[in-house]
């Protein structure tokens, strides 16, 4: 799809295929992973979505670009409460984001971070994320 090609050429994406992000799951095929799902669930259910906001707010939710498994850093706070803010700084850094973006990527964590979502792209990633993290981190798992 054009908006991933764009978002993934113009950015630092690329970096995070180095982290992995729950189980054997890199962040940058989570990140692609929640992107497809959402847009194929918003077009099921034919909701009335921003399909490009929702695209690129997907791919950019986990975008902190460091390795939130290694104590070392200086990441160190509870990474779950915490990233959503560096996503969304990092993205600033490389893209002109939209309202309805910046949203999708600062609460996507909700209800650890205690603001709801505002949109309905937001609410959507919000959900998708949860449950492809669950599947990533049981998969394989007895």
């Amino acid at each position: 799809m054009w908006v991933v090609r764009q978002v993934a050429g113009q950015s630092r994406l690329g970096q995070s295929k180095a982290f992995c992000q729950h189980g054997s799951t890199s962040v940058y095929t989570h990140s692609l992973k929640v992107a497809y799902a959402s847009y194929r669930a918003a077009a099921c259910w034919r909701l009335p979505i921003h399909r490009r906001e929702l695209i690129r707010g997907a791919l950019l939710h986990d975008y902190f670009l460091y390795d939130w498994h290694d104590r070392e850093h200086e990441h160190r706070r509870p990474h779950g409460f915490f990233h959503a803010d560096a996503a969304w700084r990092n993205a600033r850094k490389d893209f002109s984001l939209t309202r309805r973006e910046e949203n999708i990527i600062r609460r996507h964590m909700f209800p650890l971070t205690p603001i709801p979502p505002r949109y309905l792209e937001a609410w959507l990633v919000c959900g998708v994320d949860k449950i492809i993290s669950l599947a990533e981190t049981f998969q394989g798992r007895d």
